[in-house]
């Protein structure tokens, strides 16, 4: 049961941020080829480019429990923060899910995502986890090597395996 926290099973059956939003700078869809699960994530900055602001982060997730909370989690943590700020809780997480347990993680930076620190422990469930983390992580390097293109009909779509 430490696998499936309540925290994890609440963001599942209730994911925060759900669905794709508009306007938006950055889509992004990927796949975790390992069981299927997938995530198209959009990103909009704002703010100016000294001090980029993650604006917004929405998301169509279909997948296991540990993919749809951490998606649901990274949107709490993410959106409407600067984007250091955001860049910072990627990196967090990932050195938490990738960890094998060893860090716990940091309640201040990653939030509610310390209740994933127990997937750490089972390899084949890290993908999952970082799933939307990736994606986050490839639609921010793209919004901001093109920090101005916020357009509803044209996106990039992105299909990725997530390599560990």
């Amino acid at each position: 049961m430490d696998l499936y926290k309540e925290l994890i099973l609440e963001h599942s059956k209730a994911p925060h941020g759900a669905g794709l939003r508009a306007p938006f700078g950055v889509e992004v869809h990927h796949v975790n080829t390992t069981c299927g699960d997938e995530v198209t994530l959009r990103v909009r900055l704002g703010g100016d480019a000294g001090a980029p602001v993650v604006d917004d982060v929405s998301y169509d997730a279909v997948g296991c429990a540990i993919s749809t909370a951490s998606t649901s989690m990274l949107h709490d943590l993410v959106s409407g923060q600067p984007l250091d700020q955001a860049q910072r809780a990627f990196e967090a997480m990932r050195a938490m899910l990738t960890s094998r347990g060893d860090d716990h993680g940091d309640e201040d930076v990653v939030g509610d995502g310390v209740a994933l620190s127990g997937v750490a422990k089972y390899p084949a469930r890290v993908k999952c986890a970082l799933l939307g983390w990736m994606a986050l992580q490839d639609a921010l390097t793209q919004a901001v090597g093109a920090p101005d293109k916020i357009d509803d009909d044209k996106h990039q779509d992105h299909t990725e395996e997530i390599s560990r």
